[in-house]
């Protein structure tokens, strides 16, 4: 059994639930148990949609400084890619996903944060990448999904000064994607997380695939990923349905089955 991360399933959604008081530092301990958590929700068929959330108080603080404070360059290397890989197992959930950001998202929780589909704040949460503030920078993907949320010359003025940035300012230039009242961000996420309960689960992976693989390439191979990504939907049940549905009934009436 996980000690600090447990992946929580009710009515299709699932929640991968972060549970190290006081700040839910991310451990290396606590990265595996994020790996297996997401392993998880990626596998289960009972699962649509998640929420990764920190608790009502704190998403995730960083990373744990006194863990690694006195590893050798040796030692990090030897760590670093697992650091990547298990909040890249977040990312690669095929199904859509979105953090609950409540207080702080700082360092590798923002870094957390950013391997979702969505990020919902509350409207006091603070997010940022102030790992130079420590000497260091970015480990755990932040120089390479934050650019490519916000753009280079924002994500490097943020990256450069490690400042702290408050839900507005986040909302303003695409950090966040909502804000709401601190205690109202779970049930935004539900809100969001619950469109996708019983929906087809094929064609939302293929158009996550399609997103993502597109902007690790350039159009040309976008174009024939999506492509063969859309030729694809055609082997399923689901599409099978919904075009039925349509003719039959108008847009958004189909049952789909996921298969």
């Amino acid at each position: 059994m996980a000690e600090f991360v447990r992946l929580e399933v009710e009515d299709g959604i699932g929640t991968i639930r972060l549970d190290r008081p006081p700040m839910n530092a991310l451990n290396r301990q606590v990265q595996e148990e994020i790996r297996s958590a997401a392993l998880e929700a990626a596998d289960r068929a009972d699962v649509y949609s998640v929420i990764v959330y920190g608790g009502p108080k704190v998403f995730a603080a960083g990373a744990d400084i006194k863990e690694m404070a006195e590893l050798s360059y040796a030692e990090m290397a030897a760590r670093a890619g697992a650091f990547t890989s298990a909040l890249r197992a977040v990312e690669e959930i095929p199904k859509p996903t979105v953090a609950a950001i409540t207080g702080y998202a700082l360092g590798g929780g923002f870094e957390l944060a950013l391997c979702a589909d969505r990020r919902i704040a509350g409207d006091n949460a603070k997010v940022g990448q102030p790992e130079i503030l420590l000497g260091v920078i970015p480990g755990m993907g932040g120089t390479q999904r934050l650019p490519r949320l916000i753009g280079p010359s924002r994500a490097k003025d943020l990256i450069y000064t490690g400042r702290f940035v408050g839900a507005e300012e986040a909302l303003r230039i695409g950090m966040v994607d909502e804000v709401v009242a601190p205690d109202d961000v779970y049930e935004a996420a539900k809100r969001w997380a619950g469109q996708f309960v019983n929906g087809p689960v094929r064609a939302y992976a293929a158009a996550k695939a399609a997103i993502d693989g597109g902007l690790d390439t350039d159009l040309g191979s976008g174009l024939k990923l999506e492509s063969q990504l859309f030729a694809a939907m055609f082997a399923t049940e689901d599409q099978k349905t919904g075009m039925a549905s349509f003719i039959e009934n108008g847009p958004g009436k189909a049952k789909f089955s996921g298969r």
